[in-house]
């Protein structure tokens, strides 16, 4: 049962850039950068095999035009900072179309059995995960520095379903299916 999620894969030019920005914090395990991406939706760990060809049909029905982004800004999750940061993300400027493209994947999904998210959507490209469970300095010098983060825009002309098999060197993700704007 294959591990998958549906994202937006980043070209290289932002990867340099996201790669530019680790930092030195204890216990941080910065993510590779063949890893970047936008998550649109996470379908689960062991999503049955069976259901794959019934959630790509049903990605298939999802029309939207090309549209730019940028990576803008850091954060961290939780946004609390009274609590400790157990992930750190770049943030993602977007035009309205990305939260359309979203809100049409969530709609295409609940017939194949995906109910929709019932947290809102926050576009971001994980950077770090922290393992420390105490506030460190480290990590607010790190979202202090580079506040005024961005990239140059993004075209994004195309979605991708991965699968991901995580791995003790980090996940490896591979594209099961590819969908493309419907002006590309």
């Amino acid at each position: 049962m294959p591990r998958l999620f549906i994202g937006i894969e980043l070209p290289e030019p932002v990867k340099d850039l996201l790669t530019h920005v680790r930092g030195d914090i204890d216990g941080a395990s910065w993510s590779k950068r063949s890893t970047y991406h936008v998550t649109l939706r996470f379908l689960g760990d062991q999503v049955p095999s069976a259901q794959v060809a019934p959630i790509t049909t049903a990605l298939n029905d999802v029309r939207f035009e090309s549209f730019e982004l940028l990576v803008q800004g850091v954060g961290r999750f939780p946004p609390n900072s009274k609590r400790a940061a157990r992930v750190l993300w770049a943030g993602i400027a977007a035009p309205r179309a990305l939260d359309t493209l979203y809100a049409q994947i969530e709609r295409a999904l609940i017939p194949v059995g995906f109910p929709a998210e019932d947290r809102s959507f926050h576009p971001h490209v994980t950077l770090a995960r922290l393992r420390e469970s105490r506030p460190d300095p480290a990590v607010d010098q790190f979202l202090d520095h580079w506040h005024d983060l961005a990239s140059d825009p993004t075209l994004v002309d195309r979605f991708v379903l991965y699968e991901s098999v995580l791995a003790p060197g980090g996940p490896q993700y591979t594209a099961r299916a590819i969908f493309k704007a419907t002006n590309n």
